[in-house]
């Protein structure tokens, strides 16, 4: 048998609350208090409360301060909470006080069963009407699994930002990256460890971004980020710092060192002429699994090359660690500019004999060549 909702019912008048109980008595569990302050310390640690009935005028705490403290409450559940007031001879500026401060409903002294159980089945059946719209308002923007936006929330991010671009002539771009060999690392792991290790890097990812920008869940071993007022260029160098900060990274899971690499699709406008925000996503989609079809731990952007920025010196150390020379070289001229201070001084500390000014010279022979 299922289990009756739970009523509260608050009136300092055992004989009041005795006749409130009998009508509620088979279609709800009820629990009592005398008073204001007992009720609220009840309402804040007995999570399976419904509702609450209350009359005004009590000791410690009146049905005014009660529904007040409620309705400004830090617990959601309590501010949402149905209060029905049980008046008396109440004035109209004494029930308008009670309206302003959020009751949900009135019921007079002495009334019948049926018409407690009406308003109070009616507001029950209204809360849960609005939970559910709540729910599937949270389960369109948030991936339960990840906690990250749906694919859905980011195609309304994307037509925003595509709106808002079209009237200032800027640039959206748009990334999907996905987990190079994902189903076999499910079948290794298990799918939820798999998920957990790639939200775990999602996540990672999230902090690295800007504020405009939306990072949402897309499948299983896939995300995508919704850049507004990004050029393409250089969403292909952010790209590729991510690939290749995936590609750097080892995990130890269950004992085993597991190495990952993403591969990561592409897409701007107005450099790819799409016709929607569902257009571009996929297109950055497709670019993805071409990417991964074409050996993965890579990323396809359509031919466009990433914007040169440089890095830092410890990104540096990082790649040469992982014994990854290329992704240096380009950066020597400015990387040895800004170790050169560093040089001078352990050449003077240590008496060295440096040819520091013939490195000097190499670097800004490099920076000339390069511009």
């Amino acid at each position: 048998m299922a289990e009756l909702p739970h009523i509260l019912v608050v009136d300092d008048s055992r004989v009041v609350r005795v006749s409130l109980i009998q009508h509620l008595k088979g279609h709800y569990e009820v629990r009592e208090e005398g008073d204001g302050e007992a009720a609220w310390q009840t309402l804040v640690v007995d999570h399976s409360i419904k509702a609450v009935i209350s009359d005004l005028q009590m000791p410690k705490l009146n049905g005014y301060e009660l529904l007040e403290r409620l309705r400004t409450s830090k617990l959601r559940r309590l501010q949402q909470l149905p209060f029905i007031l049980v008046s008396g001879e109440e004035t109209e500026e004494e029930r308008a006080k009670a309206k302003s401060l959020g009751v949900s409903d009135f019921v007079t002294k002495g009334a019948g069963g049926t018409e407690l159980l009406t308003r109070l089945n009616n507001l029950l059946s209204l809360t849960t009407a609005q939970e559910n719209l709540e729910a599937d308002r949270e389960r369109l923007v948030q991936d339960p699994v990840s906690g990250l936006f749906t694919r859905k929330y980011l195609e309304m991010q994307a037509a925003q930002a595509l709106s808002h671009a079209a009237r200032h002539g800027l640039d959206v771009s748009v990334m999907v990256l996905g987990f190079d060999g994902f189903d076999s690392l499910c079948q290794r792991l298990g799918v939820q460890v798999a998920e957990e290790i790639c939200n775990r890097f999602a996540k990672m990812l999230a902090g690295k971004m800007r504020h405009e920008d939306s990072l949402g869940h897309c499948g299983l071993g896939q995300f995508a980020i919704v850049s507004p007022g990004t050029a393409p260029a250089f969403c292909a160098t952010f790209a590729e710092r991510v690939r290749e900060a995936v590609e750097m990274a080892k995990l130890v899971i269950q004992g085993e060192t597991v190495a990952l690499t993403v591969s990561i699709g592409l897409a701007s406008v107005p450099t790819d002429p799409v016709s929607s925000a569902a257009a571009l996503l996929d297109l950055a989609g497709g670019r993805m699994h071409v990417a991964m079809g074409g050996g993965g731990n890579r990323t396809e952007s359509g031919g466009i090359s990433p914007a040169t920025r440089p890095i830092s010196i410890n990104h540096a150390l990082e790649l040469l660690a992982g014994n990854r020379v290329e992704p240096v070289v380009p950066h020597l001229h400015s990387l040895g500019e800004r170790l050169m201070p560093l040089l001078q001084l352990i050449n003077k500390e240590l008496g060295l004999d440096l040819p520091l000014a013939e490195i000097e010279r190499r670097l800004s022979e490099r920076k000339l060549q390069k511009n």
